[in-house]
C-alpha cells in the first residue's frame, strides 16, 4: 500500500512539473507575463508538499507521525502566501473589495503558520521528552 502511495504522488509531482513545463510557453505569448509567471510559481510551488508527502510515505518508518504532515502544512501556507503577494501587484480592475481581501487572506495565513510552527515545536519538545525519559 505505500508503495503505491508513493507511486502515485511520484506520479503527481512529474504531472505537475511536466504540465508546468508544457503550459508557460504555450500561455507565456498570450495574455500577461506577470499573470502567468504567478500561475508558474503556483504550481511549481505545489510540487513541494507532493514531495515531502512522498519522502514521508516512501522513506520513513510505516507509522503515521503527524510531524511531516505539520510541515507540508506549513510550506502550503507559506506557497499561498507567495502566491498571494505576487498576486497583490495586479490586482484585477473593477474589484474594490481586493485589498481588503488580500489583507484578510494573509493574516489567517500568518496566524496559520504561526500556530502550525508553534505546534512543531511542541511536538519536537515532546518527543525529546520521551526519548529521554
Amino acid at each position: 500500500m505505500y508503495a503505491n502511495l508513493g507511486l502515485l504522488l511520484a506520479v503527481s509531482a512529474v504531472v505537475l512539473l511536466g504540465t508546468s513545463a508544457y503550459e508557460f510557453p504555450r500561455t507565456a505569448g498570450g495574455g500577461s507575463l506577470t499573470g502567468n509567471v504567478v500561475a508558474l510559481l503556483d504550481k511549481m510551488l505545489l510540487v513541494l508538499p507532493v514531495v515531502e508527502l512522498l519522502y514521508t510515505v516512501s522513506f520513513r518508518e510505516h507509522a503515521i507521525v503527524p510531524e511531516p504532515f505539520l510541515l507540508v502544512d506549513v510550506i502550503a501556507a507559506i506557497r499561498r502566501v507567495l502566491v498571494l503577494t505576487a498576486e497583490i501587484g495586479h490586482p484585477q480592475p473593477g474589484d474594490s473589495n481586493v485589498f481588503v481581501f488580500f489583507v484578510t487572506a494573509l493574516a489567517v495565513l500568518t496566524v496559520l503558520i504561526l500556530l502550525l510552527a508553534i505546534s512543531l515545536l511542541l511536538l519536537r519538545k515532546s518527543a525529546r521528552v520521551r526519548a529521554a525519559g
